[in-house]
Order: C-alpha cells, then sequence, then structure tokens
C-alpha cells in the first residue's frame, strides 16, 4: 500500500483540507451564475455549460483522487493546497473565458488535469492504480490539445474547439481509458469506497444550494427596500430552494448510501448524474436572481424558470437507475408537467405576473417531494406490501 493511502479504518472520512478545497467551488458557482445572467441567449448558455463542464470535472477528478490519499498527510494536504489556487484561477476567469480570460481559464484546468495523475502515479508507483491514472493522463493530454486550440485560435473557433474537449474528457471512464497500442483501465480495477464519493457529491450539492441563497440575499439587499411583492418573491424562492434540499437531502439523501457499489455504478452515479443535480441547482439560483431583478416575464426566464428543477430531475433519475436500478416514474411526470408549464407559459408573457411561474413550478416540485414522502413512509409502515 502507498505511504498516502488512506488507512482502511478511516477510508470514507472526509477530511478537513477536503471541505477546505470545496470552499473554492463556492465562488465557481457564483460566477457560473453570473456568467449566464449576464449572457442569457442560447449561445451564452451553451458557454455556461461548457464552462460548468470543465468546472464539474476538475471537482470530480480531485474528488476521486482524495478517495484514495490520506488527507491527514502533509504532501496530500499540500497538493489539496496547489489544486485549490488552480480552480481559483479558473473561477476567476469564468467571467472572460470566452474573451481574454481563456488562456488562464485552460491553464488552470490542464494544470490540475496533469498535476492529479502524476501525483498519483508516483504516489502508488508499482501499483494498479498509478497504471489507471497513466491511462487517464493520456486522455487529459488528448483532450488538451483541443482546449489549447479553442484558447489559441479565433474567438469564433473556441465554443466549438472547447465543446470537442469537452466530450473527450467525459467520454475517457465510458471508454474504459483505453489507449491503443498501451492499454485500458477498466472500471473494475478502480478500487474505490462508495461512502466517501456518496458525502463528497452531498456536500458539494449544498454548495450549489448555498450559492442560492447568497444570490438571493445580494438581490434582495440591492433592491434597498423589502416591498410586499420582493417578500413574497424572497419566500417563494427560498420555498423552492428548500424543497429542492427536500428533495435530494431528506427524501433521496439516504438513498445515496447502498445500492450498486461497483465502480461503474458509482462513476454514472457522481461523476454524471450529479454534475446534471448541481447544474440544475446553478439554474434554481439563475431563476431566483431573473425573477427578483426582472418586472416581466421573458422566453429567457420562462425556460430556466423551469430548466433548474427540469435538469434536476435527469440526474435524479439517472442517479436512482445507475445507483438502484430503478426508474421513478414520479419524476417522469413531473418532468412532463413541467414541459407542459413551458410550452403554456410563452404565448402568456405579457399576461402572466413573473410569481404566478414560480409558483406553479414550485407546486409541481413540492408535489413530487410529498409524493415520495407518502411512497416512502408508506413502505415504511407496510414493508410487506
Amino acid at each position: 500500500m502507498s505511504s498516502l493511502a488512506r488507512p482502511g479504518h478511516r477510508r470514507s472520512e472526509v477530511g478537513p483540507v477536503e471541505l477546505f478545497f470545496d470552499l473554492v467551488y463556492v465562488f465557481a458557482v457564483v460566477q457560473l451564475s453570473h456568467l449566464l445572467i449576464e449572457h442569457l441567449s442560447w449561445t451564452g448558455a451553451a458557454q455556461t455549460a461548457v464552462v460548468f463542464a470543465a468546472v464539474w470535472w476538475g471537482w470530480n477528478y480531485t474528488t476521486w483522487a482524495m478517495n484514495w490519499l490520506d488527507p491527514t498527510r502533509t504532501p496530500v494536504q499540500l497538493l489539496s493546497g496547489v489544486l485549490m489556487l488552480a480552480a481559483l484561477g479558473m473561477s476567476i476567469a469564468i467571467p472572460s473565458a470566452f474573451g481574454d480570460g481563456a488562456w488562464l481559464f485552460v491553464g488552470c484546468y490542464l494544470f490540475m488535469g496533469v498535476l492529479r495523475p502524476v501525483f498519483m502515479m508516483i504516489s502508488y508507483r508499482g501499483r494498479q492504480l498509478a497504471t489507471n491514472y497513466r491511462m487517464l493522463l493520456v486522455w487529459s493530454l488528448f483532450a488538451g490539445v483541443f482546449w489549447v486550440l479553442g484558447a489559441a485560435l479565433p474567438a469564433e473557433w473556441r465554443l466549438g474547439l472547447w465543446l470537442v474537449a469537452v466530450l473527450v474528457d467525459y467520454a475517457a471512464p465510458l471508454a474504459q481509458f483505453r489507449v491503443p497500442g498501451i492499454g485500458a483501465a477498466p472500471m473494475h480495477l478502480w478500487d474505490t469506497d462508495a461512502e466517501h464519493l456518496a458525502e463528497r457529491n452531498r456536500l458539494v450539492f449544498i454548495i450549489a444550494l448555498g450559492e442560492s441563497i447568497l444570490l438571493m440575499g445580494g438581490s434582495i439587499v440591492g433592491h434597498g427596500e423589502l416591498t410586499a411583492g420582493l417578500a413574497l418573491s424572497t419566500v417563494v424562492g427560498f420555498a423552492s430552494l428548500f424543497v429542492l434540499w427536500w428533495n435530494y437531502f431528506a427524501l433521496a439523501g439516504p438513498e445515496t448510501r447502498g445500492g450498486d457499489s461497483s465502480t461503474g455504478a458509482l462513476r454514472s452515479a457522481y461523476a454524471y448524474a450529479h454534475a446534471f443535480m448541481v447544474l440544475g441547482a446553478i439554474l434554481v439560483a439563475v431563476s431566483i436572481e431573473l425573477r427578483l431583478s426582472h418586472d416581466h416575464l421573458t422566453p429567457a426566464t420562462v425556460l430556466v424558470t423551469t430548466a433548474g428543477p427540469l435538469v434536476y430531475l435527469v440526474g435524479n433519475v439517472l442517479f436512482l437507475r445507475y445507483r438502484f436500478g430503478r426508474l421513478a416514474r414520479s419524476r417522469f411526470l413531473a418532468a412532463g408537467v413541467l414541459v407542459v408549464l413551458t410550452i403554456a407559459a410563452m404565448p402568456l408573457l405579457e399576461q402572466l405576473p413573473v410569481i404566478a411561474l414560480s409558483v406553479a413550478v414550485l407546486a409541481v416540485t413540492g408535489s413530487l417531494a410529498a409524493h415520495t414522502a407518502y411512497t416512502r413512509n408508506r413502505r415504511t409502515e407496510h414493508p410487506a406490501e
């Protein structure tokens, strides 16, 4: 075993340095929200999605590396500090990633993408994990070609090239990190700890919800005077966040324990499914900010308001499918109602108050939470049914 490996009796423990690392992502999520708010168009949405994908992958790969590293060891803490500084650089560059900040964004992302596997290869040299990370490094360098080209070539090429880079990065685990002529690193060769990954993903989801509170509070303070309409919007916004938390933690949270603990299932449930859930929480934050700062509905406001819960539900369905092998029909029904609401609201932009759509969406997500709670309690009280 590597001298930097987690002791068996503390394998699932989340160390203080991991919590400290996550603090950078409070800032990153705020920056992502502002990027979409300031570029509220289809192009702006695509740019936000690509930048989010990179930010999430940087956090995800760091979390997986810490799955094997002892957070109490000094070299591991120094690694976390350096990665944290690089993540901060990425976050600073987010608003200008498609402008003058492209090189800072790409440079920090690629630095993290090289440092992590090199550190793991040295720490676990001669062991299977070092071989796994060698394959991962090759894929990261391949994706890095497109990241660099996107930063170097004219700006109109950037979105397309960075989209290819994201697809390569995200395809790597699905392709078992296979490198022709060298080998592969199938998922069963990655000895992961399910409880550690579950806890880390729960914590980052809290960060995404916390960012919503920051945005909402800042917008309310910016208004100066707390009017009745603003107070109502605040209550509805907070209720939307609480229901999202309730759906994840009070209802689905305990289900992050147990289920299929194979590395392939954990990869799909956390690396991919949780990306949708966190992005959904960010979109909810953006929708609250838009409602507080706009007096009337626009097509963009409608789409963002319904997209937040919809994207979250996509992630929730994928999580339950990959971790527990089942499909939640109630989630599909809720998603269908949200789509209908979106279509119905578009012709009524001038007639509908801003708060009306928010209340309708809250009714859908609240009903889903209530239904899940009822079903859950019924199973507990009548396990034989």
